[in-house]
């Protein structure tokens, strides 16, 4: 019986996907578990299947048979015998090592059911270097303090290690949800379903807890979800965000929802340098130093008390050098939270082997069927070069013109049309260009946020933009993020950092809270026709698409 399904499975990890095939949307929710999208042409679109994306599959209960079989059934001819020999192999790689206690203190051992593997390991450079002692065929015995770093080295290696070596309790800390909060009123606290769940996952199914990722939109309640997590272990917690305004978000949601007193939550940023029970810092001043060759001057927070957890909050975006520190504190509980593992640098690999692989994953499209965010309707606009703006593009050279289209003047008569469409929807004009975001703001007379300005300043224009009483606000790449704007509704991005995934899900998340009647939000991305910023959209949409949504594209007329 010939096959009619919508991939072309290919022998180089590759997997082509028909746009136009009847089984597409089904075709892309189940290799969106074990493969990355990687292009986005308009017939097919490209996926690659990976080490760490099957690692990342294995880690949610997907065995090498499922992946094959799912791959055979979306595939439109055989997958490659050969293809089939490896994805069994890399699967069966993940777990093949285990860390577990050593009844001495401080201690643990390297498991293995293959000696083998043990003594090619034993052989390589890297890995003798750790200097484990071997004590019997299958065990290998090491110092506590190689933990992360050791799982650092044989994850490069191809072999993730299944880690339950245990953790620190930490200093107890007892607290409970609040019966009435800010925000419910009318009710005491409830998680939703898929936020219990979340919770779940982390915990494990023997209730060990551990570390490890969860995946879920903006708009998602993720600050609640590492509450809960919080509430569930009951011990002095240390959350690292992304700048000062997500911290006294959490600080906020924290004191609203718990019954956590103020005296117990510190601020450890820029302008506060508090440790408490509960301390919330950003990743800037974790890895603030006087000189390139200095110490970190902060990084001994990590270590400051007897922390039961530490929440890597938006950990797409922890910074390179918190990762040796991090390999450094293995013997404490680590929760990430995420909407997207997409990193920029490459890095994704360390996040899998130093905080935990990927534990729950909620696709966006799922939450918004079910009402829990926004129905988000995507549109590039293509804007044509004046004859003059073209041809100083054409001139230009190349790590110009990336610039000169991002800051096309023909943007603004675009921006004003589509405020007016609007008219009344709260909005936010998002921009990467400070000297293009100030014109703007003064053309359309609103106010424009940037990281220039001070944070009392930034509070008071957000909440003014809450309270409804300005309708449009530019913002710079602070609106990047973490900032809460629930009732954003309209989102015009006018330039951003050339192909960022990561941005654009950001950006567009700060749209997705559920809204009122119809539930539905507008992102814009507007782009200058035939140019270097046309090219780098369509990477910058990848994840996007890769989740569900479709840009629908529209040409201006000069």
């Amino acid at each position: 019986m010939e096959k009619t399904g919508a991939c072309i499975v290919q022998r180089d990890f590759t997997v082509l996907l028909e746009v136009g095939h009847p089984g597409f949307d089904q075709a892309r929710a189940q290799l969106g578990m074990y493969a990355e999208l990687v292009k986005t042409p308009a017939a097919f679109h490209t996926y690659r299947i990976t080490a760490l994306s099957l690692w990342n599959a294995a880690a949610l209960g997907w065995s090498a048979d499922q992946v094959i079989a799912s791959l055979e059934s979306v595939s439109r001819w055989n997958v490659p015998a050969a293809l089939i020999q490896d994805i069994q192999r890399i699967i069966y790689q993940y777990g093949k090592l285990q860390l577990k206690p050593e009844a001495v203190h401080g201690r643990m051992r390297l498991v293995s059911e293959d000696e083998r593997l043990l003594d090619e390991l034993s052989s390589m450079k890297t890995i003798s270097a750790f200097r484990m002692e071997r004590v019997d065929p299958h065990e290998l015995l090491l110092g506590g303090e190689q933990r992360g770093l050791l799982k650092r080295e044989l994850t490069r290696l191809g072999y993730p290690v299944l880690d339950y070596a245990g953790y620190r309790e930490g200093t107890s800390l007892p607290f409970e949800w609040k019966a009435n909060t800010q925000s419910d009123s009318s009710d005491s606290f409830q998680l939703r379903p898929y936020q219990r769940d979340a919770v779940d996952a982390f915990e494990g199914s023997e209730g060990m807890g551990g570390s490890g990722l969860l995946v879920l939109p903006c708009g998602a309640g993720k600050t609640v979800i590492g509450m809960a997590v919080l509430e569930r272990l009951q011990c002095e917690c240390l959350i690292l965000t992304s700048n000062t305004t997500s911290v006294r978000q959490w600080i906020q949601e924290l004191q609203d929802k718990t019954t956590i007193t103020s005296e117990k939550i510190g601020e450890y940023s820029g302008q506060k340098k508090q440790v408490k029970p509960v301390t919330v810092a950003t990743y800037q001043i974790l890895t603030h130093r006087k000189s390139k060759d200095a110490d970190f001057t902060h990084i001994k927070l990590l270590s400051e008390r007897q922390w039961g957890l530490i929440i890597y909050d938006e950990v797409h975006l922890l910074p390179a050098p918190v990762f040796r520190a991090t390999a450094d504190i293995q013997a404490t509980r680590r929760l990430g939270l995420t909407a997207t593992l997409v990193r920029e640098d490459g890095c994704e690999q360390d996040v899998f082997s130093l905080i935990g692989p990927k534990l729950y994953d909620m696709p966006w499209k799922e939450l918004e069927q079910q009402g829990w965010i926004a129905n988000v309707q995507c549109q590039e606009i293509r804007i044509p070069f004046t004859p003059e703006l073209r041809s100083n593009y054409l001139e230009a050279e190349v790590k110009h013109q990336f610039r000169l289209a991002a800051e096309n003047p023909a943007k603004l008569a675009v921006i004003r049309r589509i405020l007016d469409h609007h008219e009344g929807m709260p909005a936010l004009v998002i921009g990467q260009y400070l000297d293009q975001l100030e014109s703007i703001a003064r053309e359309i007379e609103a106010p424009l946020i940037s990281g220039t300005m001070s944070q009392q300043e930034r509070v008071k224009w957000f909440a003014a933009f809450r309270r409804g009483e300005i309708k449009t606000i530019v913002v710079s790449k602070v609106a990047n993020f973490a900032v809460d704007l629930p009732d954003a509704a309209v989102a015009l991005e006018i330039s951003g950092s050339f192909g960022s995934r990561q941005e654009e899900a950001q950006r567009l998340g700060r749209i997705l809270r559920p809204k009122s009647g119809e539930n539905k939000a507008y992102f814009y991305a507007l782009v200058s026709e035939d140019s270097k910023e046309q090219e780098f959209a369509l990477r910058r949409q990848m994840f996007l698409v890769e989740q569900g949504y479709e840009y629908k594209i529209i040409h201006e007329l000069q």
